[in-house]
């Protein structure tokens, strides 16, 4: 297992800057944002029809021995508004174009949220079951908004040698290892998940032990922390819609690794990902809001090197 940088909060940084300062901090493989959510500083889709700009993004990449780890062009291709849905599945479908053109395996998404019907201006991500119109909301938007979608999207990937990584984030109908497995179930198996247990933390799910429900569904994972603070989480719940910047009335908010849960806990993490088949790349991605992007990355590769399994164990003498 190694270490990736989701480049992003480097993003008023140039590539070649980027990939050398990452070197002096011994991370080799990185993420890279193709538009949406993440934005493009990077990586331009525009590449895909510029033959000599992919050349030379390639030997940027070439000259400092980096390799990429994951596109990743989170949006919301199921968007109520028919020009923002269809400008997010356009990222998403070139996305996947060029990773195959990279050879890069793996591209990073949101599964999306509709509206409530097919009039919605705005999503609409269902939390509860009563009063029973919600139900009603959630089968209209599975049935007809995210099973037709996904079932095509997930087939274009895997036509082009692609698995499409979902981050499970409230907000979007695949939130939790129960919604991405529901998704994985009617998408197919090039569908999986980019798993943040930052994401999991807050909902109050174990992320270790959802390793061990999401299994091979696993792409792709991202590190990053949370950290609760009982004393407000009394009063918000987990559902705290307050701005992330406004810490000290959070019940929760997004940590650098090791500012929510120490070495022991990211070990045993790590362990349980290999356990389970995945011995790829922890990505670290930076949305600390008490810490500077430098700062958080920093003590994120210090703290996470010290705790990668970096070889393959040799066979026990009994086996």
């Amino acid at each position: 297992m190694k270490l990736g940088v989701f480049t992003p909060l480097l993003s008023q940084m140039p590539l070649e800057e980027v990939l050398a300062k990452l070197k002096t901090l011994q991370i080799e493989t990185v993420e890279l944002g193709t538009g949406n959510y993440p934005g493009d500083a990077h990586c331009k889709l525009s590449m895909l029809e510029d033959s000599d700009a992919l050349k030379a993004f390639q030997q940027k990449l070439a000259d400092q021995g980096t390799t990429i780890s994951a596109l990743s062009c989170h949006g919301n291709a199921l968007h109520p508004d028919p020009e923002q849905a269809k400008r997010a599945q356009e990222v998403s479908r070139k996305t996947i174009l060029l990773a195959e053109k990279l050879g890069i395996p793996v591209v990073v998404d949101f599964s999306g949220c509709p509206g409530d019907s097919p009039q919605a201006k705005a999503p609409n991500w269902v939390t509860c079951p009563w009063p029973p119109e919600y139900l009603s909301v959630l089968d209209w938007q599975w049935n007809e908004v995210v099973t037709p979608y996904w079932v095509r999207h997930a087939q274009f990937a895997a036509d082009h040698g692609v698995k499409i990584a979902i981050e499970m984030h409230p907000g979007f109908v695949a939130y939790s290892p129960e919604t991405m497995l529901r998704l994985r179930s009617i998408a197919g198996p090039s569908v999986g998940c980019n798993y943040d247990p930052s994401h999991m933390f807050w909902q109050g799910i174990d992320p270790i032990a959802a390793i061990r429900i999401l299994g091979d569904a696993i792409f792709h994972v991202h590190a990053k922390d949370t950290q609760m603070y009982p004393a407000n989480l009394s009063r918000t719940g987990v559902l705290d819609t307050k701005p992330y910047t406004d810490e000290p009335n959070r019940g929760w908010i997004f940590r650098t690794c090791g500012y929510g849960h120490g070495a022991e806990w990211w070990k045993e993490f790590v362990s349980t990902l290999r356990m389970y088949g995945y011995d790829s790349v922890l990505s670290i991605e930076h949305e600390d809001s008490l810490l500077s992007p430098e700062e958080g990355l920093r003590k994120a590769a210090q703290f996470l090197h010290e705790v990668v399994i970096r070889e393959t164990p040799a066979a026990a003498w009994w086996v």
